[in-house]
């Protein structure tokens, strides 16, 4: 037996599948110790945990609703303002901070192994500095720039031509060069700490035993990506606050579910869209708004049932179309249920998983301000083509696959063990 430390951000949608790999790691019969923003400590504690410990002067969410959100990313609109305010806000100015607790929870448990959310570089050094084996947990598609990879946030598709390499090249030169603009304050951090500086930014990422995307080879484009990134699998766990849920009775009509974001993106007139347009169909309909979002604030006519949370799960065994803004954990789950997709992506990372679920013929992808009508259309498009259902299947059969295998525990025992193998070498 093991001792794992997570240190865990909540990061709305990403949370659910780092806890998946919690819940794993204890089943397995490992102890685990879970640093975690208190918004989601009793999460922690539902997924297996042994020991739950909460952010106090790292940044961190005491609810998920907009007023205690510090990142507030949802008024900025280019991906390079959004990559900046991340580093500003989570992963490298607030990095000692991070590593400070981490280190004092690494003191006071002794763990074998670390185990981190991926923008959490404080926790990353701070494992470093006690030499303990690192892993970051990427909850979705690996957005490291290297060669065949689109860059973040632009939705683009893989490139068919030279000239489309040769942009995707130099917008990703781009994005290096947004990342080390933060070098100078992460070697302080690191220095700090008695480690050695670095000459690129993301060579923190490197220096990590492994680096493990919880999503599969089947969805993300291929890539030349670092010597120790892995694909693990989606981890299609639920969140462990969804509400209750029975399936209404089957009377011949489709049946849609929409789901926007787990946190607050200012989305609600984006919902109010999606909720007009399934009000006009011949269909039956279930809204999930998230914690972020009060079902009242939502007018819906009724055939649309509007409710906070719910099992998405258990949902698409019943489902016949998504309506998504495009969270990976959203879409890998239609996906993994054999249901095709309408994405409207708000930002993020979601234009990204717009751009792979249109690139396999598994959905469509509609401008974040689309009307109702076109919304409306596009939902009838999928339900009167039975091709989108067939390549979402095919999809998410490769992703179920990949989501049973033993690559997750598999990939955590080599780096733990190479950490064993330095240190009696």
């Amino acid at each position: 037996m093991a001792h794992y430390l997570f240190t865990l951000w909540d990061g709305g949608g990403s949370l659910p599948p780092e806890l998946a790999v919690v819940r794993k790691v204890a089943a397995a019969g490992h102890h685990t110790t879970v640093l975690i923003d208190p918004v989601a400590e009793r999460e922690a504690r539902a997924a297996g945990a042994h020991d739950v410990r909460v952010w106090r002067d790292a940044p961190h969410h005491a609810t998920r609703l907009a007023d205690d959100d510090y990142i507030r990313d949802w008024t900025i609109r280019s991906p390079a303002r959004m990559l900046t305010n991340l580093m500003d806000t989570l992963m490298i100015r607030p990095a000692t901070a991070f590593a400070d607790e981490v280190l004092r929870a690494i003191d006071s448990v002794k763990p074998d192994i670390v185990v981190t959310s991926f923008p959490l570089f404080g926790s990353m050094i701070a494992a470093e500095a006690r030499g303990l084996p690192i892993v970051a947990l990427v909850p979705n598609v690996v957005s490291l720039p290297c060669e065949g990879m689109p860059p973040f946030g632009t939705g683009f598709l893989p490139p068919r031509t030279a000239l489309g390499r040769t942009r995707d090249r130099a917008l990703n030169g781009i994005v290096e060069r947004i990342w080390n603009r933060r070098l100078l304050e992460l070697n302080q951090a690191r220095t700090a700490l008695g480690l050695d500086p670095l000459h690129r930014l993301l060579a923190q990422y490197e220096r990590a035993d492994r680096v493990l995307a919880l999503t599969g080879t089947a969805f993300d484009f291929p890539a030349s990506l670092p010597a120790n990134v892995r694909y693990v699998g989606p981890q299609l766990d639920d969140p462990h606050w969804t509400e209750t849920w029975e399936p209404p009775a089957d009377d011949g009509r489709p049946f849609v579910l929409v789901a926007m974001s787990t946190t607050y993106m200012d989305h609600v007139d984006q919902l109010q869209r999606a909720l007009t347009a399934v009000g006009s169909l011949p269909v039956r309909a279930l809204v999930t708004t998230g914690p972020a979002i009060d079902p009242d604030q939502l007018n819906a006519a009724p055939n649309v049932n509007v409710v906070r949370s719910a099992p998405h799960a258990k949902i698409l065994r019943h489902t016949d179309v998504v309506v998504t803004h495009g969270g990976h954990g959203t879409v890998v789950k239609a996906l993994a249920a054999g249901v095709p997709l309408v994405c409207i992506p708000t930002g993020r990372d979601q234009p990204d998983n717009a751009a792979r679920v249109t690139h396999r013929n598994a959905g469509l992808r509609l401008a974040k301000n689309a009307r109702p009508s076109k919304i409306a259309a596009a939902i009838t498009r999928i339900l009167d083509d039975p091709n989108y259902r067939q390549k979402a299947s095919e999809l998410g059969a490769a992703l179920t696959a990949e989501a049973v295998s033993t690559r997750l525990l598999d990939e955590l025992e080599t780096a733990r063990e190479r950490n064993d193998e330095r240190a009696t070498g």
